[in-house]
């Protein structure tokens, strides 16, 4: 379990000094001891320190809190679920602690680097019935991009293709195979080189609008891993991706109400200084 661990973990030293220390415990909470013979489908428990977080300059705002569900404005540079480095500064560890719903959890989730309509289950009992809702496909998400125009492509355009994302590497790809994403593009409007678009996907892959949107020739302004990554310090807040999940339609699996947000995060256009 120590090789496992040491695989697994950055820093071998530290695995070995939390062994020694007891911080990793099983499902019962005896702790481990690192000397046990490896286990699969086991679990492995610990609290790992926290970095210093810079906050996001932007504010989760709260579109509506009852007693089943929790609907936010995501702000851009904010990550939905604890993840990596970010913990405290999440989606969920902020409405959690501002709304005082411990039991809080995401019905579907959006990148760090897109703003816009998210939605939580407030109490346990609700979780699977709303979680349902997205993975299910049964809610209408709508985007808006800002992404260069290309004239020559025919507008609405639906597009098509397989995605797949593999462990460890930041960029999910377009590969060969049965298509598994969906998405319709269309303009709503053109200023000089770039449009603002409407993008309804009808499949939720990884990155998905991104990917797409990039294969197409038209990479979404601000975005930092398509075409190509680009290294941007965890502190730098000056060029939001310009990607929000504008709109969020579903019946209320519940009590059978329909149910319509919108988001308020604004879009940036470039400008000469900033043409991308």
């Amino acid at each position: 379990m120590r090789d496992f661990l040491a695989a697994r973990l950055p820093a071998r030293a530290m695995v070995d000094q939390m062994l020694e220390a007891g911080e990793f415990v099983d499902p019962a909470g005896r702790p481990w001891g690192g000397d046990e013979a490896y286990r699969p489908h086991t679990f492995v428990w610990f609290h790992r320190p926290l970095a210093p977080e810079t906050p996001a300059p932007f504010p989760l705002e709260i579109l509506e809190v009852n007693d089943r569900f929790v609907v936010v404005d995501k702000p851009h540079f904010m990550a939905t679920t604890p993840r990596g480095a970010h913990v405290q500064e999440t989606a969920l560890v902020k409405a959690r602690l501002a709304l005082d719903l411990p039991e809080l959890a995401p019905a579907h989730r959006l990148d760090r680097l897109t703003a816009g309509v998210l939605v939580f289950s407030a109490r346990r009992e609700y979780r699977g019935a709303y979680q349902g809702v997205f993975q299910s496909a049964r809610a209408h998400k709508t985007y808006e991009a800002l992404a260069p125009y290309e004239p020559s492509l025919d507008f609405p355009r639906r597009l098509t293709g397989r995605i797949e994302k593999r462990r460890g590497v930041l960029q999910a790809e377009l590969v060969p195979g049965e298509p598994n994403a969906e998405t319709l593009v269309e303009v709503v409007e053109v200023r000089g080189r770039y449009a603002r678009y409407r993008l309804t996907p009808t499949t939720g892959k990884t990155h998905q609008l991104r990917v797409q949107m990039s294969a197409l020739g038209m990479p979404i302004v601000g975005d930092s891993l398509y075409p190509s990554v680009v290294e941007v310090a965890p502190d730098d807040f000056t060029r939001p991706l310009q990607l929000v999940a504008r709109r969020l339609a579903f019946t209320d699996p519940i009590d059978g109400r329909p149910l319509d947000f919108s988001s308020a995060r604004p879009l940036a256009w470039p400008d000469a200084q900033h043409p991308h």
